[in-house]
């Protein structure tokens, strides 16, 4: 197919512009691959690789080092994930006590920082404005060798990371996983859980863990990966300044020389505890990433898994056996797992289950896949590689996991490998691989005891998509990726509106460069970016939760799930197998007042998605057959919610915070479920009717796009929609008049989830409204330098994850809530942790100095934010939601600079009142004593 062929072309290119090798004293030019150049720095062996793209002024500065889970043994499982946490802790030269602690330099720049724990390698990330590049290498090359590692440090740290712990194992597909890995590998690491066995994580002494960092942490078992806005000569003069005086190691780096023993016979496992829906997963073992055979496997996973054109979805999902399924293949440096996954439909048992997706198997093995059928799934993985060049951290993360298996160059070799897949090659690896005496099986089977009635105490958010299968092999982060730095505009963001200050430098003007019209009643943003053969669009229609009809809550999900189900021109299936033929996606979700519309694709395919959106959005098929299914599928993804302690704790505050019928207050959870089984398929399309159109409808599209094909597309596709209706004034919302505790005792949890909060009485862009925001971003944003994370997470380890947020206030008054998770027996403690330092937030305000610090911090990580098409369309989308044009992230920064330190402590006295809110938990606890 034409599409793949010139897809592959294009990937296989220099993606950026091409220089001769930089000429540095000390440095060994080694090789360039598609674009990256790879030197060695003689004096220790670091190995670099850089990639220049100055497409916007932002840069990311990794350091990989091969080690990993993989590297340990039994009694200091999890070290190499403890010490990912204490690499922050403090150097020589950069430690708290100084002033110069590593996360607060970083904050003090705008730079998002993280790291990341696998079975084979630990990744540590810097992605800030390109000319703080110095800065990144210079503590990144402290604390390689001089790290302090000392016991003060540990012992809070240890109990942060047994929190993430303990919320792992809140998750039952986690919980799952790790028994699978567990029972599937004897001899060799991979055993082991990447953060490692609770005992281990509490016990491992400082000694070992110094003995660790003394064995493994070394220039020549490093990789430094710099990908962005810099010149090379001048980032391998910085490297070399800072790293070139790091010995060698003194030892060999050990080898694990461990080999997993041939299986002799299925193995299986069941993980019993209180939950709403069960997992089975089937693993099989599989040879490394590097392996000749590779390729054809993870075709064969995504001709299975990926899709509604994969196996999976019409063995499973349209047949109501399951409400998620999925098949990933691993890829690690040693022999690892494919795994076969699927979450249980309400009512469903694991027998079935397991039994169809064997017989996929045997499928495969017996008659083989189609020609087809590989044309389409490797058309699908190539357009993957496309939409995930988005940014210098994307790539620098693929790059980081190349390195990890043993040959950054695979990075750009294994397209063309999967491009040579043949449908002969498919089942020939299935046959060899996929034996049931090489598997492992595992069952996730709820208990009773956490499927009882649902209560009014219990009320919580309904789900927005499909529920998500847990992604074997998942790193471990020292921080948690949505918290890492703030969201742009996304309307649960604290420091969304905050963080748009940077917005001129991001953008160099955005409004000169974007493009809004009316095209066929919509409106209409075109925003051209660097990410090449690529367009990304988003879109909002006022068809949300706000316009169910009276007495039933769930007719606006069951419309937007119905709409990839089928047109008056097509099934399901047809739809999708245009879509994935060529490798574009098209979701729809339903949100308290809007349908939200995401879609994705290769330039030339442009026209092509906007006709089939046009079509779903205009002439869905509502077929009684499909509607019947999907009530099935969101009943099942809500069970699956009802086990997660976060969402009953956000749903619990938001019942409690307003009323019935307000749309931050979502409806009882047997409220919910009754609706979905009384619906009807009039009232369906009577909601459509009522309410899709062009009357509120926004789009946004950005990448590579071609105006003129995109507006002949849309007027092609919606010229004659008509129908919509503006969104309904916002109710107004009074403050509780006392504070309060709600418990929801959920059995079987290791974690508990904490809401402590109230209505804000304010919607977005209302007086006080910036100054508020810009306030809880000091008390509670994503970073490090946040009071509630340096206080309650760092210096007191209580909590692996605490954030401060104003949220719900697009369209409506919002709320302003702290969200944390803490052990039970931490829990008292951690709560008056945070109540002692909200009252004192209350009454002393932040101080001057913090609030210049973080307009510094908030300003230049939204200059890194705006550094990817994904978030710039969704930052401009947000911008037009709040009824602004692309123009208000030009000027915003001005707005920002503006706000007064007496401005932003008056906010807070009139709008925080710590006395009057609402906290509720959610996890294994005693209920609440009914007052007396």
């Amino acid at each position: 197919m034409k599409t793949a062929t010139s897809l592959l072309l294009i990937l296989l290119a220099a993606p950026f512009a091409r220089a001769a090798p930089a000429a540095v004293p000390g440095f060994t030019f080694v090789k360039s691959v598609g674009g990256i150049s790879e030197y060695t720095l003689g004096a220790n062996g670091l190995g670099v690789l850089l990639l220049e793209d100055h497409s916007a002024p932002v840069a990311t500065f990794m350091v990989t080092y091969k080690v990993g889970s993989r590297n340990e043994v039994t009694g200091t499982t999890g070290a190499t994930h403890l010490l990912e946490h204490l690499m922050f802790k403090g150097s020589e030269h950069f430690n708290r006590e100084n002033g110069q602690g590593f996360d607060t330099l970083l904050d003090r720049v705008g730079g998002i920082n993280n790291a990341t724990t696998s079975l084979d390698r630990t990744n540590y990330y810097e992605i800030f404005p390109s000319e703080h590049l110095e800065l990144a290498a210079r503590l990144e090359a402290d604390r390689m060798r001089r790290l302090l590692l000392r016991e003060s440090d540990r012992q809070p740290e240890m109990t942060v990371v047994r929190n993430e712990f303990e919320r792992d194992e809140n998750d039952p597909g986690s919980a799952l996983d790790k028994e699978v890995g567990a029972a599937a590998f004897i001899a060799h690491p991979y055993h082991h859980p990447i953060i490692g066995w609770r005992s281990d994580i509490e016990k491992v002494s400082i000694d070992k863990l110094r003995e660790f960092y003394d064995t493994y942490y070394w220039p020549d078992n490093a990789t430094v990966t710099v990908i962005g806005d810099f010149q090379p000569a001048e980032a391998l003069r910085i490297v070399q300044q800072y790293f070139g005086a790091i010995p060698r190691a003194p030892k060999p780096i050990p080898a694990v020389y461990t080999e997993e023993p041939a299986q002799s016979g299925p193995r299986r496992v069941q993980v019993k505890r209180p939950g709403e829906t069960g997992i089975v997963q089937v693993a099989y073992k599989v040879p490394a990433a590097l392996h000749p055979d590779h390729p054809a496997l993870t075709v064969l996973a995504a001709i299975l898994g990926d899709g509604k054109t994969g196996r999976l979805y019409r063995t499973l999902i349209d047949t109501n056996l399951a409400i998620a399924a999925d098949a990933t293949n691993g890829y690690f440096r040693d022999a690892t797992l494919f795994n076969l996954l699927a979450q249980l439909a309400p009512g469903a048992t694991p027998a079935p289950v397991e039994k169809a997706l064997v017989d996929e198997v045997a499928k495969v093995k017996s008659a083989g896949v189609t020609p087809t059928e590989v044309e389409r799934a490797v058309n699908k993985l190539l357009a993957g590689f496309a939409y995930h060049r988005d940014g210098s951290f994307a790539i620098a993360s693929q790059l980081n996991e190349a390195i990890a298996v043993g040959d950054w160059t695979h990075y750009t070799t294994q397209l063309a490998a999967l491009r040579a897949v043949t449908a002969a090659d498919v089942q020939r690896v299935a046959k060899a691989y996929l034996l049931e005496e090489q598997s492992t099986t595992g069952w996730f089977v709820p208990q009773a005891e956490g499927a009882g009635a649902p209560s009014e105490s219990t009320a919580r958010a309904k789900p927005r998509s499909s529920p998500a299968l847990v992604t074997p092999g998942a790193p471990h982060y020292y921080r948690e990726p949505a918290t890492a730095a703030p969201s742009v505009l996304r309307p649960r963001s604290t420091a969304a509106a905050a963080t748009a200050g940077a917005a001129g430098a991001a953008t160099a003007k955005l409004a000169a460069r974007a493009r809004r019209r009316t095209v066929a009643g919509l409106d209409v943003i075109s925003l051209p970016t660097s990410l090449q053969n690529v367009v990304v669009l988003r879109g909002v229609i006022a068809a949300g939760d706000a316009y169910n009809p009276p007495g039933n809550s769930a007719i606006a999900d069951l419309t937007a799930a119905l709409l990839d189900k089928g047109t008056v021109a097509r099934d399901q299936f047809a739809l999708a197998e245009v879509l994935e033929q060529r490798g574009a996606t098209i979701a729809f979700s339903s949100g308290t007042h809007t349908l939200n519309v995401s879609a994705k694709c290769l330039r030339p395919d442009l026209p092509l998605v906007v006709s089939l959106l046009a079509e779903q959005l205009r002439t869905p098929r509502f077929d009684p057959a499909e509607l019947a299914k999907v009530k099935q599928q969101l009943a099942g993804a809500y069970h699956q919610r009802m086990d997660d302690t976060d969402a009953r704790a956000a749903a619990a505050f938001g019942r409690a915070a307003f009323p019935a019928g307000h749309p931050n207050s979502p409806p009882p959870d047997e409220k919910y479920l009754a609706d979905l089984t009384a619906a009807t398929l009039d009232q369906v399309k009577a909601f459509h009717a009522a309410n899709y159109g062009p009357a509120a409808a926004h789009f946004i599209a950005a990448g590579e796009v071609d105006d003129p094909a995109l507006d002949q597309a849309l007027r092609t596709g919606f010229s004659g929609w008509t129908g919509g209706r503006a969104l309904p004034a916002a109710p107004k919302t009074a403050a509780p008049s006392a504070g309060r505790t709600e418990t929801i005792v959920m059995p079987g949890k290791a974690n508990v989830s904490f809401v402590l909060g109230q209505p804000s009485g304010l919607r977005y862009g209302e007086d006080d409204y910036l100054a508020l925001n810009l306030g809880t971003a000091v008390l509670g944003s994503g970073f490090f330098s946040a009071r509630l994370l340096d206080i309650v997470r760092t210096r007191e380890g209580l909590t692996y994850g605490i954030t401060a947020n104003l949220g719900g206030d697009t369209y409506t008054e919002g709320f302003w809530t702290i969200q944390a998770g803490f052990a039970p027996d931490l829990l008292e403690k951690g709560t008056e942790s945070v109540r002692r330092e909200l009252h004192r937030f209350r009454s002393e305000g932040v101080t001057a100095e913090e609030l210049a610090t973080f307009k510094v911090t908030l300003a230049g990580s939204y200059k890194v934010t705006l550094s990817t098409t994904e978030e710039l369309a969704g930052a401009v989308l947000g911008a037009v939601e709040r009824g602004y044009g692309p123009e208000w992230v030009d000027d915003y920064l001005d707005r920002l600079q503006a706000v007064s330190l007496d401005a932003v402590n008056a906010a807070i006295r009139k709008h925080v009142q710590p006395d009057r809110m609402i906290l509720v938990r959610a996890g294994t606890l005693a209920p609440t004593p009914a007052p007396r």
